[in-house]
């Protein structure tokens, strides 16, 4: 029997997904505690919509991962820090700050979470680093960091 899980089920599946089990399983056990809908009629073709609407919105995303890649691949994001002797900065750019100045510069809106450096920068100078901006999409920008 097809059916649709409506939660996490171990060693069965995942919300959302369609699986076929066994008829006693799916009579006895998961329509019983609420854990599954049967996967025919209205049920199964609600659930196909529901997955054409989410490859859908995954395709735009991804494309917009792809354009914004192709806008600020290979620029220099500029941060002003305080400095002092020999170019050693008091503290150390955070992420967070780069996400502003992506903001600021060019007006890209991304997770601190998704930014990522290879190392602290706590001098001035330009850094490497990267960006996720979507599964499998990741842009590669240079940080330069000034006395300000």
């Amino acid at each position: 029997m097809k059916v649709i899980l409506t939660q996490d089920v171990n060693k069965v599946g995942a919300k959302g997904e369609l699986v076929e089990v066994a008829d006693g399983f799916a009579r006895n056990f998961l329509f019983k505690k609420g854990l599954a809908v049967e996967g025919a009629g209205g049920k199964l073709r609600e659930w196909e919509e529901s997955q054409r609407a989410k490859k859908n919105r995954e395709t735009k995303l991804e494309r917009t991962a792809i354009e914004v890649k192709k806008k600020i691949g290979g620029k220099k994001v500029v941060v002003a820090m305080n400095a002092g002797e020999e170019g050693r900065l008091f503290g150390s750019v955070t992420s967070h700050q780069i996400a502003d100045a992506l903001e600021e510069q060019y007006d890209i809106s991304v997770d601190k979470k998704d930014i990522k450096l290879e190392e602290p920068v706590k001098q001035l100078g330009l850094y490497p680093f990267k960006i996720k901006l979507y599964s499998g999409v990741e842009v590669d920008l240079m940080l330069e960091v000034k006395a300000g």
